[in-house]
């Protein structure tokens, strides 16, 4: 870090790692990285239950992460926050490939 962070903007940092550290949460971000998916799209790639997927949603969408858009019955999410994501492909060169 270049400068010196406050003590609550250390805690809203810590926080945003949170939305990182639920590999349920990393699925459906790499689900909708390339493009906005629908809920049931996103249980198909993920092989997540819906109400599983829903709950991650909601807290994504809460966090800033994501923004959805309704279709008649049918939600449709996209990433919003391209640093988040940026900073995901920066972690994800770290992980060796499982032989």
């Amino acid at each position: 870090m270049k400068r010196t962070l406050e003590l609550n903007q250390l805690e809203k940092l810590a926080d945003r790692f949170k939305i990182l550290s639920e590999a349920s949460r990393l699925q459906i971000l790499q689900a909708i990285c390339q493009d906005e998916r629908s809920v049931s799209e996103i249980c198909d790639r993920t092989k997540l239950n819906q109400a599983n997927v829903s709950k991650h949603l909601q807290l994504l969408k809460s966090a800033g992460v994501v923004a959805c858009r309704r279709v008649g019955i049918c939600r449709y999410y996209r990433i919003i926050d391209l640093d988040l994501l940026d900073l995901c492909s920066r972690g994800d060169r770290q992980i060796e490939p499982e032989s």
